[in-house]
């Protein structure tokens, strides 16, 4: 009496070492078919995880089918069957270990293909990935005869990159990054990805005693669109609703939701007395210089404004 097999030497038998094995390359090599290739043609990533799931619901119905069928010259036939025939050629039953050698290598091809690809990717596709609400405030150019009056623009500049930072749903780029830059550059592209904003804001000021013209153009930086556009002629006193109008239009024009406090801060006039509006500026623009005796000069006039508006304070804060 023969002795019966066990199950491990009947699993040699019937081949489904042999089919778990090219399985799993196969597998493998469609896998990274559908993960590589697949967003190339733009097909849904949801048809990506079907694939994957299919290839991994298929390897136990395939040991069943290998363990059940086998393939014959004549076709497949079920393993009792083919049993009774006539062996095969080594040549032929050594084939399945080709085919497994090329989808292994067509798959860690692939592989380290899409590592490559992706790393490339990541870093060509950072201009796209600028966010819609981003904005950086470029500085002001000074257009008053009056070189003194530089302090001026900065202080328009910074009053609504200010108001703009109190929007949450807006990305701002602060100050001390956009100082470097000139008010209307040539080169937009590069300095939209230096600062990471897709959007920039560039102006100019012009003061004539107490009137006082600001020009503004909001740019989309990597198309060197123009979104909007506007020049405000007004006096003196009407500087902080023409700040606070600029704020608005800006978050209207790209789409930020304000909730009802941003509104209100936006709209919020941080002093009701324009000349200690002046002299906290003046401090301010010689503040950021901190050269010299220019930090002595900050401070005295912060304390001049807050001796015009004693509740200003942005002044008592530059202190």
């Amino acid at each position: 009496m023969s002795e019966k097999p066990s199950f491990f030497s009947e699993l040699k038998r019937r081949n489904v070492y042999k089919v778990a094995v090219a399985y799993a390359v196969v597998g493998w090599l469609i896998a990274q078919i559908a993960t590589q290739i697949f967003p190339c043609l733009e097909i849904p990533n949801w048809i990506v995880r079907l694939v994957i799931v299919l290839i991994a619901i298929g390897f136990p119905i395939a040991l069943v089918i290998a363990w059940a069928f086998e393939a014959t010259p004549e076709g497949i036939k079920r393993t009792e069957t083919a049993d009774a025939m006539p062996a095969t050629s080594e040549h032929k039953k050594h084939a399945w270990i080709y085919v497994v050698i090329a989808g292994a290598a067509i798959s860690m091809a692939l592989f380290f293909l899409g590592r490559y690809t992706i790393g490339n990717k990541t870093t060509a596709a950072v201009p796209n990935e600028l966010s819609a609400k981003s904005i950086a405030v470029l500085p002001f150019d000074n257009l008053s005869r009056d070189p003194d009056n530089a302090f001026f623009a900065e202080g328009v500049q910074d009053e609504i990159l200010t108001r703009l930072a109190k929007v949450a749903d807006l990305k701002v780029i602060a100050r001390t990054s956009t100082q470097k830059f000139k008010s209307a550059p040539e080169n937009l592209p590069d300095i939209a990805k230096q600062l990471g904003a897709l959007n920039v804001l560039e102006g100019s000021v012009q003061k004539v005693n107490d009137q006082v013209r600001v020009n503004v153009q909001l740019i989309n930086a990597l198309t060197n669109a123009h979104l909007w556009a506007e020049i405000y002629d007004r006096r003196l006193t009407d500087i902080f609703a023409v700040e606070s109008d600029i704020a608005k239009t800006i978050a209207d024009t790209l789409q930020a939701k304000l909730t009802g406090s941003e509104k209100t801060a936006i709209s919020k006039e941080p002093t009701a007395n324009t000349e200690a509006y002046e002299l906290y500026h003046k401090g301010r623009s010689l503040w950021g210089k901190r050269t010299g005796d220019n930090i002595p000069k900050a401070i005295a006039f912060y304390e001049q404004a807050i001796t015009r508006d004693s509740n200003y304070a942005l002044a008592y804060a530059g202190l």
